[in-house]
């Protein structure tokens, strides 16, 4: 399944943008979000839900400029590549308008207007321009809806696929990955609510160009683990600060040194082997990374990493050092899944949920579960199952959303929806232009926007962001409180 290859040629997509937008009265709701983003790439705080934007003031009116990103020490980058072809359409006239401009009596145009009631308001009306397409046809707001966002300003000189992108506040991470090019090891933010790039100076000690590895969010630290570069694979650890911008490098024994030749093979090592295509969850200050691939054979196996200390290790420790981390090798019960890598891990309550992935042959339909307090595997008896790898799977309130992704015989587009109430697959409709069909892209939930990064489709690799908007109603009835027994 050579197709399947994260390691395949690629050709490069050149792709478009569009300047900012009025941020303001708008119709399409990402252009001015309600409240602030969460700052979790898996799960989505139910406690929040979509509020209507609130209407304009009546009153003189005026166009704030667009706030750049809220990172810290980001230089002031204009934007280098310009839109090409997205498209501005305005189905109005130019002389009217959703905003309402509510003109002072003592100006000429309205001492004009007079009449006998006194002064009567004049209104001039613009219709901001959006983009979209002549053949998407309009939707109603309770229905979930895909568009692709406006971005600017210091856009990713390259493609993205295999990459990490991490949430932290309203600001996305974006680290790694690979295009046609190679791989990268440089840092891209982009701002959720303006949909600007920046790309930050990074201090330390910067991890080498890798790909398929994992980024969890640990307070404001990305702990990066794993992933590869060619037919190199990495056991190495990296962590982000990011406030300060720094990378910091702890080190472990290495493999040679934790398990000599002729040792037992069955005696737990202290140290994962070098890996990609893993999963990683953050449970009870630990990281919990399953499965992945190590070149020659897919992994299962179960480690955690001990990041509890974590503040303690980057004030005292660096480089050369451990900082106070730990690895630990976990004995789980039950069968566990077969070995696999581009599977999803989510982590929901304190139950790891598991779904597809690929052990370089077979494309897996299965749904798994771990206990992470017991440390029992269950396997989830499906009625309908879908064949996935390279997917993602963001949790929003009571459902995984599964976007895109491989099913063994073509990159898909489709977007599943699992229950996790009733752990099933369930339809539900999507309207707009959804992304092209493709694979190891990233998607992260903020302010009930799912935005999708990039991605491969066996020829091209993606540099797009695009949107799925939730809407109020578009996953309720949800139920607010649950947990898996498994």
């Amino acid at each position: 399944m050579s197709s399947l290859s994260i390691g395949d040629d690629a050709r490069l997509v050149s792709t478009s943008t569009l300047p900012s937008l009025p941020p303001s009265q708008s119709r399409s709701p990402y252009l001015n979000p309600t409240h602030q983003a969460t700052a979790s790439t898996s799960t989505f705080n139910t406690s929040q839900h979509p509020n209507a934007p609130a209407a304009l003031a009546s009153g003189n009116s005026s166009t704030s400029p667009t706030p750049t990103p809220t990172v810290p020490g980001t230089p002031r980058t204009p934007a280098s590549r310009k839109p090409s072809s997205l498209r501005h359409v305005s189905n109005a006239a130019p002389a009217e308008s959703a905003q309402t401009i509510r003109r002072r009596p003592s100006s000429p145009s309205a001492k004009d207007s007079k009449n006998s009631r006194g002064v009567r308001e004049q209104r001039i009306r613009t219709n901001p321009r959006l983009p979209h397409s002549d053949d998407i046809p309009l939707a109603p707001a309770t229905t979930m809806y895909w568009s692709r966002a406006p971005v600017h300003g210091a856009l990713p000189m390259r493609n993205m696929r295999a990459h990490t992108v991490t949430l932290v506040d309203n600001v996305a991470w974006l680290f790694g990955g690979c295009d046609d090019k190679g791989c990268w090891k440089d840092v891209y933010c982009f701002d959720t609510e303006t949909m600007q790039w920046s790309h930050p100076d990074m201090l330390g000690d910067v991890p080498p160009p890798c790909r398929a590895h994992t980024a969890t969010l640990v307070d404001r630290k990305i702990v990066v683990f794993g992933g590869g570069q060619g037919p190199v694979y990495y056991d190495t650890t990296y962590i982000l600060d990011t406030t300060t911008r720094r990378w910091f490098a702890p080190t472990f024994p290495a493999q040679s040194q934790l398990q000599p030749q002729g040792s037992d093979p069955q005696v737990p090592q202290i140290h994962p082997a070098p890996r990609r295509a893993h999963t990683a969850v953050l449970y009870n200050g630990k990281i919990i990374v399953f499965g992945g691939g190590n070149g020659l054979t897919a992994l299962n196996d179960l480690w955690a990493l001990d990041v509890s200390r974590l503040d303690v290790s980057l004030r005292g420790g660096g480089a050369g050092n451990s900082g106070g981390l730990k690895w630990s090798q976990i004995q789980t019960y039950g069968d566990p899944p077969a070995p696999r890598g581009y599977h999803t891990a989510n982590l929901v309550g304190n139950v790891m949920v598991i779904v597809g992935g690929s052990d370089g042959r077979e494309c897996f339909s299965d749904v798994w579960c771990c206990n992470l307090d017991s440390l029992v595997w269950t396997r989830v008896t499906l009625t309908l199952s879908h064949r996935r790898l390279s997917h993602t799977s963001t949790q929003v309130g009571s459902y995984l959303f599964i976007v895109g992704g491989h099913d063994g015989s073509a990159y898909s587009s489709e977007i599943l929806l699992y229950n996790l109430v009733n752990l099933q697959y369930e339809p539900r409709a999507v309207c707009g232009k959804p992304p092209t069909p493709r694979g190891y892209h990233v998607t992260i939930i903020a302010d009930s926007r799912l935005f999708v990064f990039g991605g491969f489709n066996g020829h091209d690799v993606f540099d797009d962001v695009h949107i799925l908007d939730l809407a109020g109603a578009a996953y309720l009835p949800q139920v607010m409180s649950f947990r898996i027994d498994v």
